[in-house]
């Protein structure tokens, strides 16, 4: 398709134009503000509503015991939203079975934060005011805030066992392989829970009208939403319209069916008046989702010149309190654990253990940039043991173009790939000798501030599992000439309103500003499964690209019937038809219409796994006396097959890479011993990176088309936060030599990198 279309969101969206939750008009509106237990664990004896009466402009005031009819989240009505959990001892709803996530607590507070009240008035000012004067009494039980403590721990449900799945890919290695290695190393990280932080945090709004009921949402997955409203709420779907208008980020956050609207929707039926709940800051920070959160155990062994020979990831994931679509996500680490190398044993486990949080959920990247972090973390300490470059223990290990497919010991089949090339690629663009010439020179003065390099090779998963999730794509010709393209998916910022339209104008001859697209509207697109893991284009593109096709075959067999001729006589151009001899005039798609009726073409596609690779490389300067990390330059190396927007998948690329660095350096969610979150000021405790913190980052692209997808394309959305993290740590551990790899656990804070550069070094055997 042609490339530099301008975004046609940003004017909308630059100028205050934009149409969000907040902005929906709907008369007679109440707010909801949710009373939130300042306990992270510990049984629920009071909740007094009655006070918040008794504030000016609160309409009314309800625990749990209050609204005995009001259901609960539930499990997913259509599953995990980005695969089934595999090679499980569980399956999800046995998972879950007595484990329910209650929209109010009824008994026992599992994670501070989680609602035990709600309020509702005139406004938002109003409802807070009311939710102060609820009183809550909570008797405290110890809180368990890490899997190794809740492992340790009593059952938060009783009766059950505090890891909610188990499960494991690849086969066992026996013990033999690693007596017979000539190097194995042996390591343990982190991988901190983080908040996924969009700017726009969660909202919902439910407008009641008669016997119906409209959302606005800003969520990735309004049809499931809708399906999930209808299932928990008891109504026939057809009762039901959701809407996710424009959306300020979401980044995985924005899936699911909380409790908080499972309560705003049923209130707003009962009361027969609009409910809207927009999530603050603070409050976002308190109970929205959590990502990562892994403990993991490794071991990697090498023969003598390199060559890999087996390696062992053991995880214990901590969830959060209750088991959803968390649970599964390690297994997603599991079967990424091979990375882009052919090492013939690969064998992984996971615990996904419940602890007293808010529940970890798929954050950009889901389960990949855990797996990759653990290995190439491992790849660099072995490199270092061997005394061998890290680019070359890489290069002679990663698996060759005519490999492909690839099946992997832990059961991925990769689809195409040149890792090699994403490699070279990389060191080239950074200009690797050179940095590792000045970091050699540094070595050698002891007053010179350490530079470090890192390296990471990274695979990852896109589009879901194979026959399973689909897309809805639609085109409809207009009488006007215009064309309507409606899509399953909703954007959270990746410009599909571009692509999309681009991408059908393209298939048509069109001008793409004749194309106008819908979605994220249950009433105007008639299926569809949303936006995550990485596949709208891949998928969502191929539904359009094949309706838009099956268009234009509907419409040249219509004109042959006007014209009384053979279809093969009739061509398609620019928009235009026309009789393959002859001198009739031609027939715009807009007088096709007129002429005959309505022309819309309904597809929906299916596609298989794809699975997106790169290397990312980081240079970093390390202030030993303030714990100080200046990342000097970042390169990223990334290849999702046919690029249908190359600016927008920059874009991506970008923005993913700035997220990747905040995992490295400086985001985290710390917990005090009570398990409550150390987060009191918002953005000034948990820190993200601004513009002073983003380094020179440089985007480059192989281009290795995948033979399973209709487009050739693979997901684009997560590539700097899958490649990135490792690259900085690495970096960092090169600049300081640190003997135990450990010792730099992420976030990098001041405090961390102070006590790595004071702990015993490693030999200087590179």
């Amino acid at each position: 398709m042609p490339h530099g279309y301008a975004r046609r969101e940003d004017e909308r969206l630059l100028t205050g134009r934009g149409r969000f939750v907040a902005d929906i008009e709907a008369p007679g509106c109440l707010e909801a503000a949710f009373v939130r237990s300042a306990v992270a664990h510990g049984e629920l004896r009071e909740v007094t509503c009655a006070p918040a009466l008794e504030a000016p402009g609160v309409l009314g005031a309800w625990s749990a015991a209050d609204l005995p009819g009001l259901p609960s989240p539930g499990l997913p009505a259509s599953g995990p939203p980005d695969e089934p959990v595999l090679l499980t001892t569980l399956t999800s709803a046995e998972a879950v079975a007595g484990r329910e996530w209650p929209s109010l607590v009824t008994e026992r507070v599992r994670y501070a934060g989680e609602a035990v009240a709600v309020v509702v008035g005139e406004d938002r000012y109003r409802a807070e005011d009311g939710a102060a004067r609820v009183g809550v009494r909570v008797d405290p039980l110890p809180a368990m805030v890490t899997a190794a403590a809740a492992l340790r721990g009593p059952a938060l449900f009783d009766g059950l066992s505090n890891v909610a799945l188990e499960g494991s890919a690849g086969a066992p290695i026996d013990e033999a392989v690693w007596r017979r290695a000539a190097v194995v190393v042996e390591a343990c990280y982190r991988q901190q829970l983080l908040l996924p932080t969009p700017m726009e945090c969660r909202a919902f709004l439910a407008v009641p009208r008669g016997q119906e009921l409209t959302v606005w949402c800003s969520h990735q997955m309004p049809h499931r939403l809708r399906r999930e409203l209808s299932g928990i709420l008891g109504w026939p779907a057809g009762r039901i319209r959701v809407v996710a208008p424009d959306c300020g980020g979401a980044f995985g956050s924005k899936s699911a069916t909380f409790p908080e609207y499972v309560v705003v929707a049923y209130l707003a039926a009962m009361l027969g008046r609009p409910v809207r709940w927009i999530e603050d800051r603070l409050e976002s920070q308190l109970v929205a989702t959590r990502g990562r959160g892994q403990d993991q155990r490794v071991r990697l062994a090498a023969d003598a010149d390199g060559r890999l020979l087996a390696y062992e990831l053991t995880i214990d994931a901590d969830v959060g309190a209750y088991p959803h679509l968390g649970a599964g996500l390690p297994m997603q680490t599991a079967k990424m654990a091979t990375g882009p190398y052919t090492t013939p044993l690969v064998h992984a486990t996971v615990r996904s253990v419940l602890t007293n949080t808010m529940m970890t959920y798929p954050y950009r990247g889901a389960g990949r940039p855990e797996a990759a972090t653990a290995l190439e973390r491992t790849m660099e300490e072995l490199a270092r043991r061997l005394g061998m470059d890290p680019a070359e223990l890489r290069r002679r290990n990663l698996i060759p173009p005519g490999r492909f497919p690839y099946d992997t010991p832990t059961g991925r089949r990769y689809d195409s790939g040149d890792y090699a090339a994403a490699l070279a690629l990389a060191l080239r663009t950074l200009d690797y000798d050179r940095w590792r010439a000045e970091r050699d020179r540094r070595r050698a003065d002891p007053d010179a501030p350490p530079l470090g390099i890192g390296l990471s090779c990274y695979v990852e998963r896109s589009g879901g599992e194979p026959g399973g999730l689909h897309e809805f794509g639609g085109v409809e010709a207009c009488p006007d000439g215009t064309v309507v393209a409606r899509c399953g998916s909703a954007s959270t910022g990746q410009s599909h309103e571009t692509t999309f339209s681009a991408l059908v104008a393209d298939t048509l001859g069109l001008d793409p500003a004749l194309v106008r697209l819908i979605e994220g509207d249950t009433g105007e697109v008639a299926d569809g499964m949303g936006s995550f893991a990485s596949r709208t284009a891949q998928i969502g593109g191929a539904a359009l690209r094949r309706a838009a096709e099956t268009l234009v075959e509907q419409a040249r067999l219509r004109a042959a019937t006007l014209w009384e001729l053979p279809v093969d006589q009739v061509l398609w151009s620019a928009g235009t038809l026309r009789p393959a001899r002859g001198v009739a005039p031609t027939l715009g798609l807009g007088e096709l219409v007129r002429a005959t009726g309505p022309l819309r073409v309904d597809e929906r596609c299916t596609s298989g796994m794809a699975f997106p690779f790169g290397t990312h490389a980081a240079v970093v300067e390390v202030d030993v006396d303030l714990g100080a990390v200046r990342v000097l330059r970042l390169v990223a190396v990334d290849d999702c097959g046919v690029a249908l927007n190359p600016a927008a998948v920059h874009g991506q690329a970008l923005g993913s890479a700035v997220q990747g660095i905040g995992q490295a350096l400086y985001e985290g969610v710390p917990y005090d011993d009570d398990g409550a979150p150390l987060l009191p000021n918002g953005l000034l405790d948990y820190l993200l990176p601004t513009f002073a913190e983003v380094p020179p980052i440089e985007i480059a692209s192989t281009s290795t088309p995948s033979p399973v997808t209709p487009l050739g394309a693979k997901g684009a959305g997560e590539s700097g936060c899958i490649g990135t993290p490792a690259a900085v740590v690495n970096a960092v551990a090169d600049a300081l030599r640190v003997a135990d790899p450990g010792l730099l656990r992420m976030p990098l804070t001041p405090d961390v990198v102070w006590r790595a550069a004071r702990a015993p070094k490693a030999g200087d055997d590179r």
